[in-house]
């Protein structure tokens, strides 16, 4: 299979609506892990009966808002695949952020600033973030940093990930668009992805927080959820 197998089968899973496939089973784990490590309520069976039926069977008063990125985000995962060849930019890590939050409670707000870099300024974990009128140079010097490297390792898209969530460049949404693009650059570089389960988040926050002293703890988090993919493919019968 050639390097990049992977997304060539995602591709044609998804231009055929197959079910049970890789597209299908990437689209429900990625993005039910993704969205609960950020405080959804929806479980696993619920996130697969809306990507699967377009509807949810919910008593329990689930935030209309948990529906709606759910859905936002498979159509993120989908604009992922599409793009995924292309060189990472800062019009399509905005165009993830839109994805997934237009139409959203936050969107009504004239300062969350929908799709663009945060305007007021925010903490993760008590952490401060780059400041709203240093996000731009911080973004453009990051994406080329990385988009100058001759060859890319799953080590580098750690990097970057770990890098984008301490610029922290939009107002919310940070962490599932930083997953999204990391995503996209495994696809890109033929490289196994990783999907972060949300039991194993407590790690992912710690390797993120202690990044800038201790790169060891992310990276092993991160591997771990490649190893998580690639049990994925081997049930399906997938090279890599």
């Amino acid at each position: 299979m050639a390097a990049n197998g992977i997304l060539r089968i995602l591709r044609e899973e998804k231009r055929a609506g197959i079910s049970g496939g890789l597209y299908h089973e990437l689209q429900v784990r990625l993005t039910y892990n993704s969205n609960h490590i950020e405080g959804s309520r929806l479980t696993e069976e619920q996130t697969r009966m809306i990507f699967e039926t377009n509807t949810v069977d919910s008593g329990d008063g689930l935030p209309v808002d948990d529906i709606l990125e759910t859905v936002h985000h498979f159509r993120a995962i989908d604009y992922v695949i599409d793009c995924a060849e292309e060189v990472l930019t800062e019009e399509i890590v905005k165009r993830l952020h839109y994805i997934l939050k237009h139409d959203t409670r936050d969107a009504a707000l004239d300062w969350f600033a929908v799709g663009d870099y945060k305007r007021r300024p925010n903490m993760v974990g008590g952490r401060e973030t780059v400041r709203p009128k240093d996000v731009p140079v911080r973004m453009k010097a990051l994406l080329a940093d990385y988009n100058a490297r001759e060859t890319v390792a799953v080590e580098d898209i750690i990097a970057l990930h770990a890098e984008f969530e301490h610029i922290h460049p939009f107002q919310d949404g940070n962490g599932r668009v930083g997953r999204l693009v990391a995503l996209k650059e495994c696809l890109r570089h033929g490289i196994v992805p990783f999907i972060i389960e949300d039991s194993k988040k407590h790690f992912y926050y710690r390797g993120l927080a202690q990044w800038r002293t201790e790169k060891g703890w992310l990276t092993d988090t991160c591997l771990d959820g490649q190893d998580t993919f690639k049990r994925l493919l081997d049930m399906l019968e997938i090279a890599y």
